[in-house]
């Protein structure tokens, strides 16, 4: 069994056919077939069934892919992990964010981060928390940035920030003339939410003790939300960072929450097997540089992050 084999069967999973596989190697068809096929010899099961169109994974190969992922995911951790020993930061990162932070993060993390990291190749994906934990299990991506906490045993949480929810509202709204909001003040029948499957949606509802609400419509992203309460009354809620995106008439429907304050948590999130510390701390500092002061979590402020 070779690195090469286990590179060859995750491409052919990936592709679902062999001379799309074979370039994506950059080897040639009958070079990759064969070396799958030495590979299935020797593990002694079939990885892949070839009897259907495409090919997919047998059961006992969905296994061995999983585990070869998991393989290459070390053996590049410990390759960059060297180069960082020597002094230097070099190497590839494969970050996910959450929906409800990529608008208010990305644009400005990756102008930090590529100006301050040049030598590490960086590739971002913007994905739902439940995915997120999928892919990261699987090794298929390095890191996240998303709401914690998660209390998944499998994870290693580091907090990067705190940020507050304020209420947006509509001046049609009965609760608009209150100069502040609790929960008990904040109905639901007026509230309009994020749609299933984004964490944001599950934070408010809890917030607001989780009472069945009935709006009609469901926003896929925060931006639409503030849209439909410009237009059609109610109010929703909306992380602090989303602020800067109102103009200054929509800045006068906003509404503090209290007793309690209403926030979030965001936090960098690893595998525990996750060994490149100075790649992560690269994240965290190019964030700091993007997030206000005052957001960012005090350990942070005062101490790299240790592995």
């Amino acid at each position: 069994m070779t690195l090469q084999q286990l590179e060859y069967i995750l491409a052919l999973d990936k592709t679902r056919h062999f001379v799309r596989a074979a370039e994506m190697c950059s080897v040639t068809q009958p070079t990759l077939s064969t070396m799958v096929q030495k590979l299935e010899d020797e593990l002694g099961c079939l990885i892949f069934d070839r009897s259907v169109q495409p090919i997919e994974p047998t059961e006992a190969g969905k296994q061995i892919l999983q585990q070869a992922q998991i393989i290459l995911f070390n053996i590049r951790q410990l390759k960059e992990h060297v180069v960082s020993i020597k002094g230097g930061l070099a190497g590839s990162l494969s970050l996910a964010m959450i929906p409800t932070v990529a608008p208010y993060l990305l644009p400005k993390f990756i102008a930090a981060f590529k100006k301050n990291f040049p030598e590490i190749s960086l590739q971002v994906t913007e994905l739902r928390t439940e995915t997120i934990i999928e892919k990261l299990n699987n090794a298929e991506i390095d890191m996240a940035i998303l709401a914690t906490p998660l209390n998944n045993p499998k994870i290693l949480e580091v907090p990067l920030y705190y940020e507050k929810f304020v209420a947006y509202i509509s001046p049609g709204d009965p609760i608009y003339c209150k100069q502040e909001l609790t929960p008990t003040d904040m109905p639901t029948e007026n509230l309009w939410v994020l749609e299933e499957g984004h964490c944001l949606r599950n934070q408010v509802l809890n917030f607001c003790d989780n009472k069945v609400h009935t709006s009609t419509i469901e926003a896929g992203s925060i931006d639409t939300l503030v849209k439909i309460v410009d237009i059609n009354c109610g109010y929703t809620i909306i992380p602090e960072l989303h602020i800067d995106f109102l103009t200054e008439e929509q800045k006068k429907n906003l509404r503090p929450i209290v007793r309690p304050e209403a926030t979030r948590e965001i936090s960098i999130i690893i595998r525990h097997d996750y060994v490149r510390e100075g790649v992560m701390n690269a994240v965290a500092d190019s964030i700091k540089q993007v997030i206000p002061t005052h957001m960012l979590d005090e350990r942070l402020k005062k101490f790299a992050i240790k592995l």
